[in-house]
């Protein structure tokens, strides 16, 4: 099902967002099911599910899921990864999560994959109530951006990106890091958190199609300059690195929200 819809940050990221983004571990998606207590007979709710990399590897665990996107592309790329995979058990649907109409105490868990603060967080958190069945949960998701961190590859990643973007990601290690834990516990819910670490070797092709896949440096955002942004990241990069191997930690994190009962 499918709508006209406005351009967003992400118009025309969804082919490299599901191609570069990294993957949630299974490990960590595991604890996540533990922390919410899944039962493997429910339903699970996506919401700003992009190109399905939260509801693609959670579908077995369900028996059914409804992955939502306000981005047709997004939706079109989620469909053929599901299909490539032989995944058959998800719904996709192009709409505003703050449109969607659904059956009181259906949902086993609410899922939000690095899109929440994108998100009306209070009618999200305010539906989600009506949603949930008794003992239900919401969980947001994220994966620490590439970009944190003191790495001298990383240092030269956010000079050519704050050159390109006007400062884009100039403060890239300040505040913290991690997920809503204070919205979840103003709006009701219990809360606990988790985190898994995961070591990785990014090349120049994949850092340039991580950085296509974002709303401030995908092609839609750097326009004409794109293939130049490219050339001068890979540039900065291989001085640094002329092997082409960028080694970091990469850092995931969920915050699971359980409904509260009596």
């Amino acid at each position: 099902m499918t709508r006209a819809s406005p351009p967003t940050p992400f118009t025309g990221t969804a082919t490299d967002y599901a191609r570069h983004r990294p993957p949630y571990p299974e490990a960590f998606l595991s604890a996540l099911r533990g922390c919410a207590k899944s039962t493997g007979h429910g339903s699970l709710l996506d919401l700003a599910c992009g190109p399905g990399r939260v509801a693609i590897p959670m579908a077995r665990h369900f028996a059914r899921v409804l992955a939502v996107d306000v981005e047709p592309d997004m939706i079109a790329v989620g469909e053929q990864e599901a299909t490539a995979r032989g995944v058959t058990n998800i719904a996709w649907l192009v709409a505003r999560a703050e449109d969607l109409e659904l059956a009181r105490a259906s949902i086993e868990l609410i899922t939000i994959g690095e899109a929440f603060h994108r998100l009306d967080q209070r009618a999200i958190l305010a539906a989600a109530l009506r949603w949930l069945e008794p003992r239900g949960a919401i969980a947001t998701l994220g994966g620490e951006p590439v970009w944190r961190g003191t790495e001298r590859w990383q240092l030269a990643l956010v000079d050519v990106v704050d050159r390109w973007t006007r400062g884009a990601v100039r403060d890239h290690n300040a505040g913290p890091w991690g997920g809503p834990d204070r919205e979840l516990l103003t709006a009701g819910f219990a809360v606990e958190v988790g985190e898994h670490t995961v070591e990785r070797v990014w090349t120049c092709d994949e850092l340039i199609g991580l950085m296509r896949s974002t709303s401030i440096a995908s092609r839609q955002a750097i326009g004409d300059g794109a293939d130049r942004f490219a050339a001068e990241l890979r540039a900065a990069l291989l001085a640094v690195d002329p092997n082409d191997r960028f080694p970091t930690r990469q850092r995931f994190s969920f915050t699971v929200g359980t409904r509260r009962t009596g």
